[in-house]
């Protein structure tokens, strides 16, 4: 067994604590600006000692932003909600139409089946403003402006391509061998589908839902031009911390931590099949 030089250890775990801090830096001073005033926060130079307060947090939650020219009701919470809402409902329906999808571009070539996956994938790279415009004629025309319906609609361009590509990596990994001794048993495809595919498959399924959910999570543009206030996301509510009165740097940094709270765990919680999916998700296909 090759034993490793003890100078060589600690230099590797220097190295990765360097690593580590470099990326997490950014995190640990949002985090300690959310306890801070906007006094502390500008003064010069910035230092880490400081009397923490909680009025940011509160400001917040109960939607009461303190500002020099008076009370500022903010709708935090709500669009707090909203985000969830939205992300959750979008990949659910993205996962129902998705994953079938995946599993028949997997298992079932026909002609053209290469070219309309592509063309799916493609909508994942297109720009937003490409399709802004034109989205929100119709939108408009068919009543569906400022609607929860439409945006979880408009979110599967941006759930739906991750979630077929993903997936599909998943099920071309899953030995055809399998499914054909279950099919020649008498089962049926949706039999097989649901008892093979699906169960060994679940890993990918699951990577490929939380990473629809964190890009669902961290859309801008959609909701900003298609839907108001009531219906926004935290990404497009966290404007209101940008007064005429001045930047709430401490009210930003405690949004931005109760924001990125559910992705964070997420991706901490699932990280090993985060990992995994993304890299069958670049193989595959």
């Amino acid at each position: 067994m090759e034993t490793v030089n003890p100078i060589e250890r600690v230099l590797r775990g220097v190295a990765i604590t360097l690593v580590i801090l470099f990326f997490m830096f950014p995190i640990l001073w949002i985090v300690l600006m959310s306890f801070q005033t906007n006094e502390t926060i500008l003064r010069m130079p910035p230092s880490v000692v400081f009397t923490p307060t909680i009025e940011n947090y509160q400001a917040l939650i109960t939607g009461k932003l303190e500002t020099s020219a008076g009370i500022l009701e903010i709708a935090f919470m709500k669009n707090l909600f909203n985000s969830f809402f939205l992300s959750t409902a979008s990949v659910a329906i993205g996962l129902v139409l998705g994953v079938p999808a995946a599993y028949a571009f997997a298992r079932l070539k026909f002609k053209g089946s290469e070219d309309i996956a592509f063309t799916l994938l493609s909508f994942r790279f297109a720009p937003p403003l490409l399709v802004l415009l034109p989205l929100t004629i119709y939108f408009q025309q068919l009543g569906l402006a400022n609607t929860y319906g439409g945006l979880i609609w408009v979110y599967q361009l941006i759930v739906l391509p991750l979630i077929l590509w993903i997936v599909r990596g998943y099920f071309e990994d899953i030995p055809a061998d399998v499914e054909y001794a279950y099919r020649i048993a008498g089962h049926s495809w949706g039999a097989t589908f649901r008892k093979i595919a699906l169960p060994l498959a679940g890993p990918g399924i699951a990577a490929a839902a939380l990473l629809a959910f964190i890009f669902a999570w961290n859309n801008f543009v959609f909701a900003l031009v298609l839907a108001s206030a009531d219906k926004q996301p935290v990404t497009v509510g966290a404007l209101a911390f940008v007064t005429a009165s001045g930047i709430q740097y401490g009210q930003i940094a405690a949004g931005i931590v109760l924001s990125i709270a559910p992705t964070f765990a997420l991706a901490l919680y699932a990280q090993r099949y985060l990992v995994e999916g993304l890299s069958l998700g670049a193989v595959k296909g």
